[in-house]
């Protein structure tokens, strides 16, 4: 019998533990792994297990991009099994994997990432509707993030157009804050769009935002600290390439975790400036 609290509860546990909603993102792509790792499946694996076992212990959660390793194809995908195995329990976890498929294909999506691999969370696009979040919250207690409004160049082509006078992700927002309200669904909402992401909490106060884009994207730190809990569910702020690419040297591992730490006190100090 599985009593591990439920995925947001262990969430809520650990940012009250460690005072900051920082989670570690892992991309591991192979042109930017340290010197000293190959560039190959076994590469983005070590890097990956090294990264939790330096510097997930300065996170509350851990956002793994499956992309870099369906790339490799069934020896990444073994290689993604071993690395989920190694995130703490009390961690939460993330799988950035933007699934969105019509129900049937949507039901086999979520066998995989909840199902197979365990995440506590995922990331969904919402663009085929609730056909298919659904199935995705048939998993008791696991959690799903919407992308909503991004970090890339180009999102505002196509998340910004006004229908009626307002821009699709503000829909999007509150299509999900209207529909489904325990905190299971959340938005992902970039650090570097700090005005969109101000709006979307007042907009949508309930739901839990995850915020990428603070660190190598240079996001807006203050705004994602400030914007991405909602009264439902606690929210993150995922940081990837500021940590795992600290040092492309031998002593990677210690820098990332020297990075994780900084990142860490600085949202500490940070969050204690915000209002209560």
């Amino acid at each position: 019998m599985n009593d591990r609290p439920a995925p947001l509860d262990r969430l809520r546990t650990r940012v009250a533990r460690l005072g900051a909603p920082l989670c570690l993102g892992i991309d591991p792509h192979p042109d930017a792994l340290p010197d000293e790792l190959p560039r190959d499946v076994s590469g983005i694996e070590r890097f990956a297990r090294g990264l939790i076992e330096a510097a997930a212990e300065y996170a509350v959660a851990v956002k793994i991009n499956v992309a870099f390793f369906e790339a490799f194809g069934s020896s990444g995908w073994a290689a993604l099994e071993r690395v989920v195995a190694d995130v703490p329990p009390d961690h939460f976890l993330v799988l950035d994997a933007k699934r969105g498929d019509i129900g049937s294909t949507a039901e086999r999506y979520a066998a995989a990432l909840f199902g197979l691999l365990g995440a506590d969370a995922v990331t969904l696009s919402p663009y085929l509707g609730e056909d298919t979040v659904e199935p995705f919250l048939a998993y008791p207690g696991r959690v799903i993030y919407l992308v909503t409004r991004t970090t890339n160049p180009s999102a505002g082509t196509l998340q910004d157009l006004l229908i009626g006078g307002v821009p699709l992700h503000e829909h999007v927002a509150t299509w999900a804050a209207d529909r489904w309200t325990d905190g299971r669904v959340g938005l992902v909402v970039g650090a570097t769009a700090p005005a969109e992401l101000a709006r979307l909490r007042r907009l949508v106060p309930a739901l839990g935002f995850l915020v990428p884009g603070v660190g190598a994207q240079d996001g807006d730190l203050a705004a994602a600290l400030a914007h991405c809990d909602g009264t439902a569910a606690p929210g993150l702020v995922s940081i990837s390439r500021a940590i795992a690419a600290a040092s492309q040297g031998d002593g990677w591992r210690a820098a990332a975790a020297a990075s994780a730490q900084s990142w860490l006190g600085r949202m500490q100090e940070a969050g204690a400036t915000l209002p209560a």
